[in-house]
């Protein structure tokens, strides 16, 4: 059986100490299921949680000496 190429080209990559990287076609939702507008291949979700643009990674993470 092939693989899907779709989901082959997707991917979640765990920074150090920073964001996670989401590659490929996936779609991001609200907790109420609403989809999150996205307008790259590559973005970076935070982990940090003291981001002022989540879902999405403002570097904050570095001014606050997260740590994974």
């Amino acid at each position: 059986m092939e693989p899907d190429r779709k989901s082959a080209d997707n991917a979640i990559i765990a920074c150090p100490n920073g964001p996670l990287l989401l590659r490929g076609d996936v779609e991001i939702l609200t907790p109420d299921g609403d989809p999150v507008p996205r307008n790259r291949k590559t973005v970076a979700l935070c982990r940090c949680g003291a981001s002022s643009i989540k879902p999405y990674c403002d570097g904050t993470h570095k001014a606050i000496g997260f740590r994974a």
